[in-house]
């Protein structure tokens, strides 16, 4: 098995039982960079029936980082216990991840910190168990029904077939756009049926959260409360955004001192630009990964790797040219192992 694998699952999970106090295989494969958002998205909305075919890796490699993940879990005294997938589609069937009965078996197991609170182990297991949210998207061009016909601003994917909120039983259901995520919390906790909206973004390549569908008096209910408060929920939000830019300061040295010491040719001053820019806080820049933050060698390589690519090499140049994305990659990865090589080098 090898070593390097082995150091890079135990680096992420590590990471993960730290911030989140649980550590499962779904969130660890994706802190590899095996399995993308939008592949683990489409899973969950039933799209996919197997989510080992999304992986960047094949089911060979999955089998062996799980195997590597759970030798780390039995050696931590962490507490074991199994979660089911099930889909975000209104029969909430449940999920498959791939593979034989073992390796299926092995994706379902979590493990939690020992020597938490009992209100803290049930506040997580019930985070864990919790069914993914119902999704209606907002599409950007024309549709029709695949029941009735008709068209609106909305629709939901069932079996990849789109319905309006009619004919999904979702037309008593008001849309409460992104923007107060208190107001939010609290429509979204009170309104028994409830959806989030995306969009897909062309510039992105994803699906991005366009606010919530939740029941009117749900909305009206939470508007309320948000009203009796807010100069409280201000002067949080204050504290929470001075808590966040610090937490990002420190993130940033630390990421800057371990490219130092992977690249002890690199001076200090560009250390710094490149963990500014790969740490910035919601970027989805490898920085933020779960393996960025446990400062894996594989993480922070790819990092440097980013910044010789743009800064570097005639790249973006070609980009604007025309040339296409993995040509322009590959008529530049000589000049990419050369400066790696040369900043190696102490």
């Amino acid at each position: 098995m090898s070593g390097r694998l082995d150091r890079r699952v135990t680096a992420v999970a590590e990471e993960l039982l730290r911030r989140k106090k649980v550590v499962a295989p779904l969130d660890v494969l994706s802190g590899l960079g095996w399995l993308s958002s939008r592949s683990v998205q489409a899973w969950e909305l039933g799209r996919v029936e197997r989510l080992d075919s999304q992986a960047a890796v094949p089911p060979a490699r999955l089998a062996e980082a799980l195997t590597c993940l759970h030798e780390w879990a039995a050696g931590q005294g962490l507490v074991k216990s199994e979660v089911d997938y099930v889909a975000a589609t209104r029969d909430r069937r449940g999920l498959v991840f791939g593979g034989d009965a073992a390796v299926e078996a092995a994706f379902r197991i979590q493990w939690t910190a020992p020597g938490l609170s009992p209100a803290r182990q049930a506040r997580i297991a019930e985070r864990q168990a919790k069914a993914p949210d119902l999704v209606v998207i907002q599409p950007d061009k024309q549709w029709h029904c695949a029941q009735c016909g008709e068209t609106g601003e909305f629709h939901f994917l069932e079996d990849e077939r789109p319905l309006c909120l009619v004919c999904a039983d979702m037309d008593h259901l008001v849309h409460l756009p992104s923007g107060d995520a208190a107001l939010t919390r609290r429509a979204r906790k009170a309104s028994g049926l409830a959806a989030v909206v995306v969009r897909w973004s062309k510039s992105r390549k994803r699906f991005d959260r366009r606010g919530i569908l939740v029941e009117r008096k749900a909305l009206e209910a939470a508007e309320e409360q948000c009203l009796a408060d807010e100069e409280v929920r201000e002067r949080r939000k204050a504290r929470d955004r001075e808590r966040r830019a610090a937490q990002d300061v420190e993130f940033q040295g630390a990421f800057a001192v371990r490219i130092g010491e992977l690249f002890p040719g690199l001076d200090g001053e560009r250390a710094r630009a490149i963990a500014e820019h790969a740490g910035v806080r919601s970027s989805g820049r490898v920085g933020r990964s779960a393996a960025g933050q446990a400062l894996d060698e594989h993480a922070v390589t790819l990092a440097v790797v980013a910044a010789i690519r743009h800064e570097e090499t005639g790249y973006d140049a070609m980009l604007m040219a025309g040339v296409g994305r993995a040509e322009a990659r590959e008529r530049i990865r000589g000049d990419i192992d050369r400066v790696l090589a040369l900043w190696r080098q102490g």
